[in-house]
């Protein structure tokens, strides 16, 4: 399983978190079930990190997003949001660059144009700022 795919699975059971609350393990029993959404030790590290760290991420996307209240940003887009932010910060072999990439490759894939812009515009100032403080703790 590549690791898009394992993003893209991911991301699929993020969202439906998002939009159903309910508990990951019982979307991990629907996935596997109805075959559609691969449930792998990969998957769940995305999966549960980012449910783990959700509250922080979303404090990360409303001090980033200027246009929009997190309340304003649609849960695909949150879903997007989150997954790039906590690979960011936690996955220590996904460089900041290739998370942004990949969400907008996500953002492309299911969501409009204009999120894609919204979603790549958010992530760039994070990653701007955070390649500042790198810079002044060097």
């Amino acid at each position: 399983m590549s690791r898009r795919e394992i993003r893209d699975s991911a991301f699929k059971l993020v969202f439906e978190q998002l939009l159903r609350d309910d508990d990951i393990q019982e979307l991990y029993d629907i996935a596997e079930e109805i075959d559609e959404i691969i449930v792998n030790e990969d998957v769940k590290k995305i999966v549960e990190g980012t449910l783990a760290h959700a509250e922080e991420l979303d404090g990360i996307i409303s001090n980033y997003s200027k246009s929009r209240s997190l309340a304003r940003i649609s849960k695909l887009n949150i879903a997007i949001l989150r997954i790039a932010l906590y690979e960011s910060l936690y996955d220590e072999n996904t460089p900041m660059n290739a998370a942004i990439s990949e969400a907008v490759n996500l953002a492309n894939t299911y969501s409009y144009a204009e999120d894609s812009k919204f979603i790549n515009g958010v992530l760039g100032a994070f990653s701007r700022d955070q390649g500042k403080k790198a810079d002044e703790n060097a």
